[in-house]
């Protein structure tokens, strides 16, 4: 790889690590598991900077890459036997501060499934657009949008019935 390449890579880590750990950690629930996804990420980002075709935002194809990643790990016989209740507050930014709790919120995130979970991280957390994350997940974009209304469905449900106990 020339130094041209090594600098490009370089300054998508500084634009983009920081937005992968925490994607990867919403996806993962594991700090140090988080990293090693993230740092696998970058390492795969240089060897195939080369073959990137441009037909998506560099964001896209790195986020892509990280969910692939995270999905591949989630699929370990070690990850699967592992308990993930101990949820630290890497996942959170001052922006989401507001009507519900940071930490309830991140629960009530935690508790959808795979698919609605994903759509979340990815429009709130990575602020992507419907259309790149149709692109990621290999979704049509009216997929996208159905997905992202049953999950904020979902989540208001969640949050209703747990405040309802209170």
């Amino acid at each position: 790889m020339d130094e041209q390449a090594n600098k490009i890579v370089s300054d998508l880590m500084g634009e983009y690590a920081d937005s992968v750990l925490r994607m990867c950690y919403l996806y993962l629930k594991d700090y140090h598991l988080a990293e090693d996804v993230t740092q696998e990420t970058f390492i795969r980002v240089m060897k195939h900077y080369d073959k990137f075709r441009k037909e998506s935002s560099v964001k896209t194809w790195i986020m892509k890459i990280a969910i692939n990643l995270c999905k591949n790990q989630m699929k370990t016989w070690w990850y699967k036997r592992q308990n993930f209740n101990d949820i630290t507050e890497i996942a959170y930014d001052a922006s989401y501060d507001g009507l519900v709790d940071r930490q309830e919120l991140f629960h009530e995130i935690n508790k959808l499934s795979t698919k609605y979970k994903e759509i979340i991280l990815l429009f709130y957390y990575q602020e992507m657009p419907v259309s790149e994350i149709a692109e990621i997940l290999k979704l049509k974009e009216s997929a996208v949008k159905t997905r992202l209304f049953r999950a904020r469905e979902q989540l208001k449900l969640n949050y209703l019935e747990d405040e309802s106990y209170e």
